[in-house]
């Protein structure tokens, strides 16, 4: 399978992978491809969880304002935490279409192979070490 040029998800931006063919065996994309898919689950079943939750302490309105106050306290965190989860759940989607259009595992910054050990850890990474240690260093002096 030869690699084109490809859309980074999120960005206008094109890379080419330098690499003919994919450097990630199928066994280790079936691997990555299952974690992800059962980290998915998992972000999915929490937010059915955590609806199931807050519809059943929704008719709970008994208790005094300190009560009242530290349900809505761990709600308000609850959904943080959701939104989070939402946001991780958009990365998960992109990462396993990586896979299925043969991007994944490529740095969206310099085409170099990600590595499997980094990939095996994040497995939404979409940036080698090197380009990720530097899009960091770009943002602590932008804001500093």
């Amino acid at each position: 399978m030869s690699l084109s040029s490809s859309k980074v998800p999120g960005q206008g931006a094109r890379f080419t992978p330098r690499y003919e063919g994919h450097y990630l065996t199928p066994e280790q994309l079936d691997v990555l491809r299952s974690n992800l898919l059962n980290w998915r689950d998992d972000v999915l079943n929490d937010a059915q969880h955590t609806i199931d939750q807050m519809r059943d302490d929704s008719h709970f309105e008994v208790g005094d304002e300190g009560d009242r106050a530290q349900r809505e306290t761990s709600q308000t965190l609850e959904l943080r935490t959701r939104d989070r989860q939402r946001k991780l759940l958009r990365k998960i989607e992109q990462a396993l279409l990586r896979i299925e259009t043969g991007d994944y595992g490529y740095c969206e910054e310099t085409g170099e192979p990600i590595g499997y050990e980094r990939l095996r850890i994040r497995p939404m990474a979409t940036m080698c070490v090197a380009a990720q240690e530097a899009h960091e260093k770009r943002e602590r002096n932008y804001r500093g």
